[in-house]
C-alpha cells in the first residue's frame, strides 16, 4: 500500500475525528444552555429527577475534553512513524523534508488541544450551572 495514501487516511481520520468532537461538544454546550433557560427547579419533586434532566449530555463534553489530546497525540505519533519510515525507505536526509513532515505531524496535537481546551470550558461552565440548580432546589425544599 502506498505510504502517501496511508498518511492521508491517518491525517483525515484523526483530523476528522477531532473536528467531529469539536462540533459535538459545542453543539451539546449550546443545547444545554438553551435547555437551562427553561428549567424551573420548583417543578421537581426530587433532587435526582432534577439532576437527571440537567446533567444529560454533559458527560459527552467531559469525555471529549479528556480524550481529544490523546487522539491528537496518536495522530502525531503516527505521522512521525510515517516520516521515519519514508526517510528509511528513501534514504533522503534532507532537513527541509524532515522538518516539513514533522511539523505536519504536530498539527494533530495542536488540533487535539484546540478541541480539548474549549470543551473543558464548556464542561466547567455547565457543571457550575448544574450546581446552582441543585442548590436552588435544596433552598426551596427547606422553605417548604
Amino acid at each position: 500500500m502506498d505510504i502517501h495514501l496511508i498518511s492521508e487516511i491517518i491525517d483525515y481520520g484523526i483530523m476528522g475525528t477531532l473536528a467531529f468532537m469539536a462540533f459535538t461538544a459545542f453543539y451539546f454546550w449550546v443545547e444545554r444552555l438553551l435547555y437551562y433557560r427553561h428549567v424551573n427547579v420548583l417543578n421537581y419533586t426530587t433532587k435526582e429527577a432534577l439532576e437527571l434532566d440537567v446533567t444529560k449530555h454533559v458527560s459527552i463534553i467531559s469525555s471529549f475534553a479528556a480524550n481529544a489530546p490523546y487522539i491528537g497525540l496518536l495522530g502525531t505519533v503516527m505521522g512521525i512513524i510515517i516520516t521515519f519510515y519514508t526517510l528509511g525507505e528513501s534514504g533522503n536526509m534532507d532537513v527541509k523534508n524532515i522538518m516539513g513532515s514533522l511539523s505536519l505531524a504536530l498539527k494533530a496535537t495542536a488540533m487535539g488541544l484546540f478541541v480539548a481546551i474549549p470543551a473543558i470550558f464548556f464542561y466547567n461552565h455547565l457543571s457550575r450551572r448544574i450546581d446552582v440548580f441543585v442548590t436552588e432546589w435544596k433552598m426551596h425544599q427547606k422553605e417548604k
